[in-house]
This record gives C-alpha cells, structure tokens and sequence, in this order.
C-alpha cells in the first residue's frame, strides 16, 4: 500500500515538473517589406510563414511556432515605439507576433 501511494505522489510530481517546462512567449519583430518575401508570408498568416516562423523560434532556442500574425502599433505595449507612424522611402513599418513554445 505503501509503495502504491509513493508511487502515485511521484507520478503527481513528475507530471507537475513537465506542466512547469512548457513555456511559450510572443516576440514581436519587424516586418520589413522590401526583403526576401518571407515577411509578407508572415504579415497575411500564409502557410509560406509556417517555416519561417518555426526557423525564428527555432534560433532563440524554442522547439516549435504555436502561431504567428500581423500586429498593429495599438495591440503593442512595451520597447516598440508607438506614437506615429514610421515610414521611410514609402515604407511603412509594420510588426509580426511569433508565438513561440517549448
């Protein structure tokens, strides 16, 4: 019997540890449209996005995308300077969220 409840606290723990691990965090980053293409993928929601985005969370040492979008300057609080619009050689600058996970 007592084995059997030492054996149910530890399967409790180990899956309590294993919910803690999984982690997920959105980082925004610009959308520059004057470059590979692969911004505009990322920018709309294509399918074409889905290997960039995994790329990019793949480099900050997460294992998968779980989403990614456009974002407008209003839904960003934070670093990202939101009074204005910026635009250069009539370019606006424009923001992607990717949602990362491990």
């Amino acid at each position: 019997m007592r084995s059997l409840c030492a054996l149910l606290v530890f399967t409790a723990a180990l899956l309590g540890s294993t919910a803690a691990l999984a982690e997920k965090r959105i980082f925004i980053i610009a959308n520059n449209p004057d470059a590979y293409g692969v911004d505009r993928c990322l920018s709309t929601g294509a399918t074409c996005g889905a290997a960039a985005a995994a790329a990019y969370c793949e480099s900050r040492q997460f294992t998968k995308a779980a989403s990614y979008r456009k974002v407008e300057r209003d839904e960003i609080t934070g670093a990202v300077p939101t009074g204005g619009t910026v635009c250069r050689g009539g370019a606006c600058d424009e923001f992607v969220a990717i949602e990362c996970s491990r």
